[in-house]
């Protein structure tokens, strides 16, 4: 029997155990994690060399060297990371939920709200207010397609079939006006909402790092408060109710945390696909379903992603940078046809 480490709160709210296995696993991810983000620093249209990175890091780089490093660089991977993060537990967060493995905010119609509110930000007032407020105007339009879905899907409380056929029907809707929206607007405006709708973490700021970390500080602890609840109703809501949990507020809770986590993920770096969609598979197969070991694992696959299919479009292509999205809807789109077959006669 695998050796288990219970952690637990004073007040025995926050309760859950972790096997030593998995800690194991989450260890070597985070290294391997860590390797992969030192590797991304060092590669690019010009080379970096490690004695150069170690300079860098300690303030004693050259001029050329601390600008690829650390303006160039190191903020468009810790945002690739982040934003990985961000997008994976969001998507382990709605499997849980919905009970669903083909569950994801960009299946559900929640990423389809930031990209109609993007492309109508660009479209119609991209000239008279600032490109900052992009992505405030990205997490409005997911924040209320989500609340739109969860009002529609209510019906004495909220079923997961109900909330998986009304987010599909909702995330049809806002593809269609998305595209209704670029075909009628001015090329240039059309150029910049389709880059945006690819997803990509091309031009990345320290700003936008700032703006991104703390959704991840706040969410994601509060997911893992919440981790055990997640579990419970993965049993079903017959189950759920009979172990005393309340099914209808903790769903509702759950779901904000998850529309907070892709809305701003989504709202930073644009509408990058699958990435929610195959990072809680993946992190499945590494720690098991109990969402106490599942939602660090799948935050650390979902970096890993991200950082990867960035850095490839970063480096493979050069002088042209393809966006990172092209690369995760290139993995997805065909692991998504393997879930629909393998869950067909479900």
């Amino acid at each position: 029997m695998d050796r288990q480490i219970t952690f637990r709160s004073r007040s025995e709210r926050i309760s859950f155990q972790v096997k030593v296995k998995t800690l194991l696993v989450l260890a070597g991810l985070a290294l391997l994690l860590l390797a992969c983000m030192a590797l991304a620093v060092l590669l690019g249209s010009s080379l970096t060399s490690l004695p150069e990175l170690i300079a860098a890091a300690f303030g004693q780089g050259t001029a050329e060297a601390n600008l690829i490093i650390g303006v160039l660089r190191l903020p468009r991977i810790l945002l690739a990371v982040l934003a990985g993060a961000a997008l994976a537990v969001s998507g382990a967060i709605l499997q849980g939920v919905i009970r669903n493995p083909l569950a994801s905010p960009d299946i559900l119609g929640i990423t389809g709200g930031a990209s109609v509110a993007a492309v109508a930000f660009i479209t119609y007032l991209l000239g008279d207010v600032s490109i900052r407020w992009l992505p405030v105007a990205a997490f409005a339009g997911a924040a209320l397609v989500s609340l739109v879905i969860y009002v529609l899907a209510w019906q004495r409380g909220v079923t997961p079939i109900r909330l998986v056929l009304i987010g599909i029907g909702i995330s049809a809707v806002t593809s269609a006006l998305t595209t209704l929206m670029i075909t009628l607007s001015p090329i240039k405006a059309a150029g910049q909402a389709y880059i945006w709708l690819t997803g990509s973490v091309y031009g990345a700021s320290w700003e936008n790092v700032y703006t991104l970390l703390p959704w991840l500080a706040c969410f994601l602890p509060l997911a893992l408060v919440f981790s055990r609840d997640a579990t419970v109703q993965g049993l079903g809501d017959d189950v759920a109710k009979g172990l005393g949990s309340p099914v209808q507020r903790h769903r509702l809770l759950l779901l904000l945390i998850s529309v907070a986590l892709a809305g701003a993920a989504v709202a930073v770096v644009g509408s990058i696909g699958f990435v929610s969609l195959i990072a809680p598979h993946i992190a499945r197969k590494l720690v098991g379903p109990s969402f106490a070991s599942l939602l660090p694992a799948a935050a650390v696959v979902g970096s890993l992603m991200l950082l990867l299919a960035d850095t490839v479009g970063r480096t493979a292509f050069l002088p042209q940078d393809v966006p990172a999205g092209v690369f995760t809807a290139a993995v997805g789109a065909p692991f998504f046809i393997f879930l629909l077959y393998r869950n067909r006669n479900r």
